[in-house]
């Protein structure tokens, strides 16, 4: 029986025909480690291992590739916060989020690059970019022009004339159109900065994993997943630059997103303060009962947090109960 899965780029069930027969080439948006993942964050991990180990089963020969966000506003935020280098933080949260997933078996995937060491790749793609067209240097940054692209918006169905009226342009910015995106940042004083074509700065967030799954995976790979709150803009940001970058497509075949653990009807989120850290989880509830648990319900369908914690009750009675979020 041939093998369908939900394409969020086509909206519909496909057959899942890989790039090369026999073969799956996946990517997953891994951790930003500013802070402690919660629940929420490892039903995206076990939901792609859970894929993996049936692509596996099926008879695929996996290369699964999943990133570690370890440069961004939040880390930069947090390490200035604590008075520490950038690394320790990133250190700190990676390491935990790394016994997490071994506790919760889940397979460690092929390759686990980190923004930071492929700052190379990214400023060659920015440059590619600005000389075909598509980007522009303004003030010592650069940005995406996302009008040179017609099918920008077509993995979220978001329109350029919404996005228009909707966006606000923040202090400091000069893009020409308020979607416009960041490839990359001027330095600013106290934050960790590369030498660039256009000056010291950093690398924007959606680059970095263009670069990444490009240089480990290639154009056109088979799966790219995570979860479904990165459609936008994350994902559709990444099917722009990368594809403005190659100049053909697609970027990716198969497009798959989780649904997010709700708590209370919101998000669960650090920014949101909502949210029960898998460590506290772990502590509390045997590993296996926590990946049952987050797997209960279709991973496309949003998950309660109450429905997470009837589950691992019915298998345990732990003491004492989890703190509420």
């Amino acid at each position: 029986m041939a093998l369908r899965l939900h394409n969020t780029l086509t909206k519909r069930e496909e057959e899942f025909v890989p790039r090369e027969a026999g073969k799956a080439a996946m990517y997953v948006c891994g951790p930003t480690v500013y802070d402690s993942s919660h629940v929420g964050h490892m039903r995206a991990a076990i939901v792609f291992d859970v894929l993996r180990r049936y692509l596996e089963f099926r008879g695929f020969r996996v290369r699964h590739v999943q990133n570690v966000t370890d440069v961004e506003d939040k880390i930069i935020a947090r390490a200035q916060a604590e008075g520490v280098p950038p690394e320790q933080i990133t250190n700190r949260y990676s390491d935990e989020y790394q016994r997490a997933a071994e506790a919760l078996n889940i397979l460690a995937p092929h390759v686990e690059p980190r923004a930071t060491e492929h700052i190379p790749e990214m400023i060659t793609m920015i440059r590619t970019l600005i000389e075909r067209g598509h980007a522009y240097y303004a003030e010592g940054d650069v940005y995406f022009d996302v009008t040179t692209l017609p099918e920008y918006g077509k993995l979220s169905g978001r329109v350029l004339d919404e996005l228009k009226a909707g966006a606000r342009v923040e202090p400091g910015e000069f893009k020409r159109h308020p979607a416009d995106f960041a490839l990359w940042k001027r330095a600013k004083p106290g934050e960790p900065s590369w030498d660039s074509p256009w000056g010291k700065g950093r690398p924007g967030w959606h680059i970095e994993c263009s670069a990444m799954s490009l240089k480990y995976l290639g154009m056109g790979f088979d799966i790219h997943g995570g979860g479904d709150d990165l459609i936008f803009p994350h994902h559709e940001n990444e099917i722009a630059q990368s594809e403005a970058y190659a100049g053909t497509q697609p970027f990716a075949r198969y497009w798959l997103h989780n649904a997010m653990v709700m708590t209370r009807g919101e998000k669960m989120s650090k920014s949101m303060h909502n949210y029960f850290a898998i460590g506290d989880a772990l502590r509390r509830y045997p590993p296996e009962v926590v990946r049952y648990a987050l797997v209960s319900v279709h991973y496309r369908k949003p998950l309660d947090f109450e429905a997470f914690l009837t589950v691992v009750r019915r298998h345990v009675d732990p003491s004492p109960g989890p703190a509420a979020v």
